[in-house]
């Protein structure tokens, strides 16, 4: 079950900037798609690229956040890695705070850093859940989640 993060956590982009999720979060809603830190992580980047594709103009921010290092964030995510904000999350706190247990994870965070909506494993049903509540809250458009080219629905990978 998903929680509300700690504001005060300390979030690093795969530059190397580091500003707590509550700065982060000052001006925009968070729009994230956290990706597992292992290969098959790729399986999920078409469809947060069609995510972000749709929302990036939004009043949110979008972006990748890779529990790991920034080179294993590179490695998953290519070029992608070089076009879309990517934060990374070497000792898992952030996915801790948020109490997700499964990964991929798409999740939608408030100005305040409270939970707005989140989809742990994969579930495009629930996933599009989360996609309709950020279009709604940002008065936008809404994201087509489900491809056939997409992964079958899976519980995801543990947190470990």
């Amino acid at each position: 079950m998903a929680k509300n993060p700690d504001p005060v956590l300390k979030l690093a982009t795969d530059k190397g900037i580091v500003r707590t999720l509550d700065d982060w979060s000052t001006m925009f809603h968070l729009v994230l798609v956290i990706l597992p830190d292992r290969p098959e992580a790729k399986a999920w980047i078409p469809v947060a690229e069609r995510i972000f594709a749709v929302l990036g103009d939004a009043d949110c921010r979008t972006a990748y956040v890779v529990p790991s290092t920034p080179e294993i964030a590179e490695r998953i995510l290519g070029s992608g890695e070089t076009t879309t904000m990517t934060f990374v999350d070497p000792d898992k706190e952030l996915v801790s705070s948020l109490g997700i247990k499964n990964l991929p994870a798409f999740v939608h965070l408030r100005q305040d850093t409270t939970v707005a909506a989140v989809a742990e494993g994969w579930d495009p049903a629930e996933w599009q859940q989360v996609a309709n509540e950020v279009s709604k809250a940002m008065s936008w458009s809404v994201p087509e989640i489900k491809y056939l080219a997409d992964p079958p629905k899976s519980a995801g990978f543990p947190v470990e």
